[in-house]
């Protein structure tokens, strides 16, 4: 019987380290040089450029566990677009929450036509059932795409004013976006920041709970089951120590 190779194979740290860098990567405004020198702190000498290959190597796979990990979407999509500027180019990043808020996909795009929105669309309805209903501002490239695709042509269509900020469930959930991309002075190109912001969504979501509507036990009590899941899925063991 053929044994299945470890997920880390050929790694010389093991993986509650590896896991716990790339938790803290997309969790919190770190830099990568700031993990470097907290797991110094913790008896873990790693170069940065380690940190980012482990981000690269790992990060996909673990967003895809706490995709499919969170609740079933909503039924409202909420679509918004926010700029980002990429080595001095202007470039679109679509988003798509839920009403619960919970971040459904993102995609960064050169364009802000038919064909672009039409493509978010078809992204979108490859992971998530078909909504009830979807909510957009009033860019004319979201009603066109809408009817050229047969699943969507009968759904529910709200378009809200963009400078009334009506759209809140939205254009909330870029904030965490703006603010890493402050933190990071910036995204380095569309390929990167793809790769990146694919990754801090989802595996942020999963930590970030909504602190304002639970008391301090009920949360510390949620919060330590999400450790246990993402600890579940990384491979790692309760007889290891976790940093």
């Amino acid at each position: 019987m053929e044994k299945t190779k470890s997920l880390y194979h050929g790694h010389r740290f093991p993986a509650v380290v590896i896991s716990c860098a790339v938790r803290w990567y997309f969790r919190f405004s770190l830099s990568l040089r700031d993990i470097e020198e907290l797991l110094l702190e913790r008896g873990v000498a790693v170069t940065y450029e380690t940190i980012r290959c482990w981000c690269d190597k790992f990060g996909a796979g673990f967003a895809h566990c706490a995709r499919a990990a969170r609740r079933k979407p909503g039924s409202t999509w909420h679509l918004d677009e926010m700029f980002v500027t990429l080595r001095g180019e202007s470039y679109l990043l679509r988003r798509a929450v839920d009403e619960h808020g919970a971040e459904l996909d993102v995609l960064v795009q050169k364009r802000r036509d038919k064909a672009a929105a039409k493509r978010f669309f078809r992204r979108l309805l490859r992971s998530n059932p078909v909504p009830r209903k979807i909510v957009t501002d009033q860019l004319r490239s979201y009603p066109a795409a809408k009817a050229d695709i047969p699943e969507l042509a009968h759904v529910k269509h709200v378009f809200v004013k963009a400078a009334a900020r009506v759209n809140n469930r939205a254009e909330n959930s870029h904030q965490p976006t703006r603010r890493r991309e402050h933190q990071m002075c910036g995204f380095r190109d569309a390929r990167h920041a793809q790769a990146f912001l694919s990754c801090f969504g989802p595996i942020r979501q999963h930590f970030a709970l909504p602190r304002q509507q639970m008391n301090a036990a009920c949360h510390r009590a949620v919060l330590q089951e999400r450790f246990v899941t993402w600890h579940g899925w990384t491979v790692t063991t309760a007889s290891q120590k976790v940093i």
